[in-house]
């Protein structure tokens, strides 16, 4: 928190209406608001009328819509207030490159990737929600980080959990980290109960309120997949250290298991504004308007190994970790390819998994990613592929 002697600090937030979004800025506004904190820039799609109010509420200097054909109805929205309004992938990239020192990297999906790489090449602090920077390029990414000279901070509840554990320990007594999963809506499901859910079924998680492609992602586990890929990033592991627990209650939010046998948990109510705060005070900690876990209350935590055979999600993503190079993006591009199609009901839920895999096994050719353009590559390769294998699946329905 800054003293009263100091400037505000300068935030961005790329992707401030979606969910992780709008829990920052309610957290900037527990923690003292344009008093303490400063909005460069905000970034949103297709939600114009919430864009507007949340840069005429926190005095941002840009407005940005993802989406170029609602830049009249932002601008419209905006007018007479003094804040800049600017639209499509020219808008974002302008968003990551103001000045601003913080930046929470919210725009789900590839997207997010290029203006959170623009930010993180001039040294912002890059607060990460978006899986793709580190699944899809992880080896580009870290190294833009660190050539950069910012910070990479987690805002995802399992890797914020994990970053909080490991602080001020020797990392080198690390022996296996464990990733917490709720298991989802489709938990005690069969294979067979699952064959004909639909979209609207598979977005009800149980314990968070999320976004529509994450709640998806949780439902199938491919969100838990991508994040032990991004884990192995995050923190430098082996993929033989990074393994996943499914752990219903969602009150132990991951752990870290060390050399000497002890293990350290970070626990706390599903509140992911828990998490947004820790990255935006790291490394101290804000005074935070949240649930307070009630342990006798509680009275169990269970824990239960997870079944890959009904998720096969968790199998791919060991898979493109133990393989490298490319395997990343390859499995991101088909798995978002496949989400919106399942969204449109064009394949079945179970046949997400089955698309990913296919497009995996042909991408399997031991290229690496040097630039990030070798992934934006690799990522339009996936999605043709896996567009091919919806069609024929369509045709054969």
């Amino acid at each position: 928190m800054t003293n009263a002697s100091e400037m505000p600090r300068k935030l961005t937030i790329l992707g401030s209406t979606g969910s992780i979004g709008s829990n920052t800025l309610d957290v900037v506004r527990q923690l003292g608001g344009r008093g303490q904190f400063e909005i460069v820039a905000l970034t949103g799609a297709g939600n114009i009328a919430l864009l507007a109010e949340q840069a005429r509420q926190f005095g941002a200097e840009l407005a940005v819509t993802a989406e170029d054909d609602n830049y009249e109805d932002l601008k419209s929205a905006l007018a007479g207030t003094g804040i800049k309004t600017a639209a499509g992938k020219s808008g974002l990239e302008e968003a990551a490159s103001m000045d601003a020192g913080w930046v929470m990297a919210a725009i789900a999906g590839t997207p997010g990737l290029a203006p959170t790489v623009t930010a993180a090449k001039r040294g912002a602090d890059i607060a990460l929600a978006n899986k793709e920077c580190l699944v899809s390029a992880g080896d580009v990414f870290v190294r833009t980080v660190k050539q950069g000279g910012g910070r990479l901070i987690p805002v995802d509840s399992e890797h914020s959990a994990i970053f909080q554990c490991l602080t001020g320990d020797h990392r080198e007594a690390v022996e296996r980290i464990i990733l917490t999963a709720s298991g989802g809506p489709f938990r005690t499901w069969s294979r067979e109960e699952m064959t004909n859910v639909t979209a609207d079924v598979a977005r009800a998680h149980p314990n968070w309120s999320m976004g529509l492609k994450v709640s998806i992602g949780s439902a199938s586990m491919f969100n838990k997949g991508l994040e032990m890929i991004e884990a192995k990033y995050l923190f430098d592991l082996r993929p033989d250290q990074v393994e996943v627990i499914v752990h219903p209650q969602s009150i132990v939010h991951s752990m870290v298991g060390y050399s000497d046998g002890s293990y350290i948990a970070q626990l706390g109510s599903p509140d992911m504004r828990t998490a947004i705060s820790y990255a935006l005070t790291y490394p101290e900690r804000g005074q935070l308007n949240v649930e307070r876990l009630d342990f006798a209350k509680l009275a169990r935590l269970d824990f239960e190994a997870p079944d890959e055979a009904r998720f096969p999600a968790l199998r791919l993503a060991r898979t493109a970790l133990e393989r490298g190079g490319l395997q990343g993006a390859a499995l991101n591009a088909a798995e978002e390819t496949a989400f919106h199609a399942f969204v449109d009901g064009a394949i079945g839920f179970l046949d997400m998994a089955d698309i990913v895999e296919t497009v995996m096994d042909r991408m399997d050719d031991g290229r690496s990613a040097g630039t990030i353009e070798d992934v934006f590559a690799a990522d339009e390769e996936a999605r043709r592929h896996a567009g091919e294998l919806i069609s024929t699946k369509e045709k054969a329905a």
